[in-house]
């Protein structure tokens, strides 16, 4: 066989793989192809090498998909992320939440702190690292969770948005405690929180401690079917430090 005839197979082999969608498989394939014949991997090693890199660019694919359908603030990872005894943040807590672990176990995370000390990023590092492992993730502020909840009572979609915020894996609640709460935004957070418990992660961002959030929710009776539902499955993590924003600024 010459070497025009390889060549005219390999292009076969090529264009079938892509019509067949397997673009990792034809890539992976197109990189031994054009390697010295004496250096190619054995048929193993070359069918290994197209699987893996056929998994890969499907993980990526999937995990762009998730990040976009996230609506995440910050486009940030948890590499970006600093630790320290300043921040009240150490790498071995950072290291077990980017795991994902308590995600996957339908546990909570509690993060607060005053405003500047990094919490939103840190709970969008953390969704994005969601994404990265397939985990599909939604970000909604106080302000926006509020609004859709109005919305979906007025027009009678209330139940059809509380299966479609259910269908994602981790929900972040971000600002919660910014603005007062009325009685349908506490209504709809308990019944999200009642179809979530023990079953899907939510991460609640706050500049509130814990210890004030009764005082925030108000109604006593739902004050603690919240808390119940909320800390009974969570992780706390309180930032400490100056305002990230000034820093930057002085920088």
């Amino acid at each position: 066989m010459n070497l025009r005839t390889t060549d005219m197979e390999s292009n076969i082999i090529l264009s079938q793989l892509k019509e067949l969608k397997l673009f990792g498989m034809a890539e992976a394939f197109g990189d031994m192809a054009a390697m010295p014949v004496q250096m190619r991997p054995s048929l193993e090693g070359a069918v290994a090498r197209m699987i893996e890199t056929e998994r890969r660019m499907r993980d990526d694919k999937l995990a762009e998909k998730l990040r976009k359908a996230s609506k995440l603030k910050c486009n940030v990872f948890v590499s970006d992320i600093s630790c320290g005894a300043a921040r009240n943040l150490t790498q071995d807590t950072l290291t077990k939440l980017a795991d994902c672990g308590f995600m996957r176990r339908g546990e909570n995370l509690v993060i607060t702190g005053r405003t500047g000390t990094g919490k939103t990023y840190l709970a969008c590092a953390l969704g994005n690292q969601a994404c990265m492992v397939g985990i599909k993730t939604l970000y909604l502020n106080m302000n926006r969770f509020s609004d859709v909840i109005k919305q979906a009572r007025l027009d009678g979609t209330f139940n059809k948005l509380i299966n479609r915020l259910d269908k994602k894996d981790l929900l972040i609640l971000d600002d919660f405690g910014l603005q007062p709460i009325d009685q349908e935004t506490r209504l709809g957070l308990l019944t999200l929180l009642e179809e979530r418990y023990e079953k899907k992660s939510m991460i609640i961002v706050s500049q509130l401690k814990i210890d004030k959030w009764y005082d925030y929710l108000r109604d006593p009776t739902l004050a603690d079917a919240i808390m119940d539902r909320i800390i009974g499955t969570s992780h706390q993590v309180h930032l400490t430090g100056d305002s990230m924003r000034k820093r930057k600024t002085k920088l």
